[in-house]
């Protein structure tokens, strides 16, 4: 390959990352709720809409190819704002979506790895007559704990609370209220060990 090719082609690559990126300062960032200093969202990005009800604290990263938006379509009117919030030095992995209809809360220092998905909002099937496309969307409120690490290829449902500290394992399914400072995997998840005061790290059997 024609070395002097290949040295335009990178450049060229970095610029288009670097200046692709949405930052606080740029025009694209102007159109959040709120976007913090030192915050980014890496290029390229993929669908983002209704920014208006997003908000992104202080030293945030949002990986590459990541969704995120606010309603069902774009221009959409959200009956509260912030619909999304993500916190203070948080990392969301490239790939990642998050969709958020009524109330989304990411808490400060929140780490995603590639491929995770959060959503506050369910298809309803209660009707068997009716395709599942034309039946209601119930929406319920989810909620990360500051200090959480959501493993690889998670996918976080509506009406999740997930506690401080806390570590949902890769590939897991988490749809209820799990506590803080433990350990959560599978599908549904599940705590398989949580930290207690005086006790350190308790294994929890699979009955509990």
């Amino acid at each position: 390959m024609n070395n002097f090719l290949h040295q335009v082609v990178h450049s060229l690559r970095q610029r288009t990352v670097l200046y692709g990126a949405i930052g606080s300062q740029n025009a694209s960032g102007k159109k959040f709720a709120h976007f913090g200093d030192r915050s980014v969202i890496c290029f390229p990005q993929t669908t983002i809409f209704n920014e208006q009800y997003i908000s992104i604290g202080s030293d945030t990263m949002i990986g590459e190819h990541v969704a995120l938006s606010a309603g069902m379509v774009p221009g959409q009117e959200c009956v509260v704002s912030p619909v999304v919030s993500i916190g203070n030095r948080c990392l969301i992995g490239r790939g990642s979506g998050i969709v958020g209809h009524f109330s989304i809360l990411i808490e400060d220092d929140v780490w995603t790895g590639h491929h995770v998905y959060i959503t506050d909002q369910n298809h309803g099937y209660e009707d068997i007559s009716r395709p599942i496309s034309q039946q209601s969307q119930p929406e319920r409120a989810v909620r990360i704990g500051k200090g959480s690490w959501i493993g690889h290829g998670s996918v976080v449902l509506p009406g999740s609370n997930i506690g401080e500290h806390v570590v949902i394992g890769a590939q897991s399914v988490v749809s209820g209220v799990i506590p803080d400072y433990c350990v959560a995997v599978g599908a549904p998840a599940r705590v398989i060990k949580q930290y207690r005061k005086g006790e350190g790290w308790v294994s929890i059997p699979k009955d509990q």
